[in-house]
């Protein structure tokens, strides 16, 4: 896929494919296109040139939180169950449990910390369990113990056969992915050095 903001090429031409049960990580410097590159493989931009494909469901946490600042977690959750067409909210509280976060529930967004709005972010992208799950630096403003317990979340996932892209310009705990790629240059390459879980 390709993609271009007028005359400056961002993306030029991007064949991703990711399989399920893997974890995966994009690097790159500020700037390479990764955002970019979620936007476009979730939808919500078009690709100037090329196709993507979907199978199943998928769930996107873009780097900053679009949240409502008057409403409380709770609401937020109440809010996504209705969009998701969601029965109930358990698996939603499943994961605000893994990331530490339930005593959270009746706080508006707008008194969070940015930590913890990021927990609820990763939250409302993972309620509706989705097959596919697109993260755009997830664990920024997370404190060690919720870093620690974002990776078990992950692995938890893909273990449980779900796809998981985590993209981020540092190139942290590669170790734990099963896939690496870097995005220079609008380009898309292995980063064979750095995967290894």
């Amino acid at each position: 896929m390709h993609h271009a903001y007028r005359r400056r090429a961002v993306l030029r031409g991007i064949d991703l494919r990711l399989r399920a049960g893997t974890l995966c990580g994009i690097v790159g410097e500020n700037g390479a296109g990764k955002s970019t590159l979620l936007k476009v493989v979730s939808g919500e931009l078009r690709p100037t040139r090329g196709t993507v494909r979907h199978t199943g469901r998928f769930g996107y946490c873009p780097q900053h939180a679009v949240l409502n600042d008057a409403l409380t977690v709770r609401q937020h959750l109440s809010f996504f169950r209705t969009a998701y067409r969601l029965a109930d909210v358990r698996y939603a509280e499943e994961v605000m449990e893994v990331l530490g976060f339930t005593g959270y529930a009746e706080e508006r967004a707008g008194v969070l910390s940015g930590g913890t709005r990021q927990k609820l972010n990763v939250t409302l992208a993972l309620m509706h369990d989705p097959q596919v799950l697109l993260l755009d630096e997830p664990y920024q403003g997370f404190d060690w113990d919720t870093y620690q317990r974002f990776w078990d979340l992950a692995v938890r996932l893909r273990n449980a056969g779900r796809s998981v892209l985590v993209v981020s310009h540092l190139a942290y705990d590669t170790a734990r992915l099963d896939e690496l790629w870097r995005l220079d240059g609008g380009l898309l390459r292995p980063d064979e050095a750095g995967a290894g879980a």
